[in-house]
């Protein structure tokens, strides 16, 4: 068993206005510390039927808190939560490897861990790729990794920082708004999907792709 008291990341991706809810529903389950932001959904109409994931406009929550505490948070969304939640998304779970000592303090001293219930190490079994494109990029990159097997994804903008410095070490022209695209997939076609995606959009192409991806622990469907 991995250490209960360890913190992880839980991003939530939920309907947009139903963040605030949300982040009441998961106070209650001793996950308190949140960072709310908003995004866009890139799946079809016809995929976020299937999969559940309603419109869109997205609320993104990230939360942190120790291990133990996020898998009973995400084992009850799937069970005794799934008719509270307030939208339909996704929860998942995200090992983080270091945090400053006084946050951690702070989360440890507001969580009540449960101490009869076992916690079990999971090998991960999804993993979340994100990928940095330039803006106006993010369909053609999502085409790509979809045929690669990727269902859907999640965008979130942003710009570059320190682009000057990244330029003179590559060579390269970079433009400074950005889009995020978070996708999670079977962590057995990640590499297939970051491969496409690095051939046809990477960092020397228009799209000017930069591709990363983290492990995913758990995973629970909001609603």
């Amino acid at each position: 068993m991995r250490d209960l008291n360890r913190l992880v990341m839980i991003v939530s991706i939920i309907e947009r206005g139903s963040g605030n809810k949300l982040t009441k529903l998961y106070d209650q389950e001793q996950v308190f510390t949140h960072v709310r932001c908003e995004g866009t959904g890139t799946a079809t109409s016809e995929i976020m039927d299937i999969l559940g994931l309603g419109g869109s406009e997205k609320d993104i929550i990230l939360s942190l808190a120790p291990a133990g505490t996020a898998q009973s948070l995400l084992e009850k969304l799937g069970d005794d939560l799934h008719d509270l939640c307030p939208g339909r998304g996704i929860a998942f779970t995200v090992p983080m490897e270091a945090v400053t000592n006084l946050l951690a303090a702070s989360i440890s001293a507001r969580t009540k861990l449960d101490k009869n219930k076992e916690y079990e190490e999971m090998q991960e079994k999804s993993s979340l790729i994100m990928i940095t494109v330039n803006q106006g990029f993010t369909d053609e990159v999502m085409a790509t990794a979809r045929k690669a097997g990727a269902r859907g994804g999640t965008v979130v903008r942003g710009r570059w920082v320190a682009k000057e410095e990244i330029e003179q070490l590559k060579g390269l022209t970079l433009r400074e708004e950005k889009e995020i695209i978070l996708i999670v997939v079977p962590r057995e076609i990640r590499n297939s999907v970051m491969e496409e995606v690095n051939a046809h959009h990477g960092l020397q192409s228009d799209a000017g792709a930069v591709i990363c991806s983290l492990g995913v622990e758990r995973t629970a469907h909001l609603g």
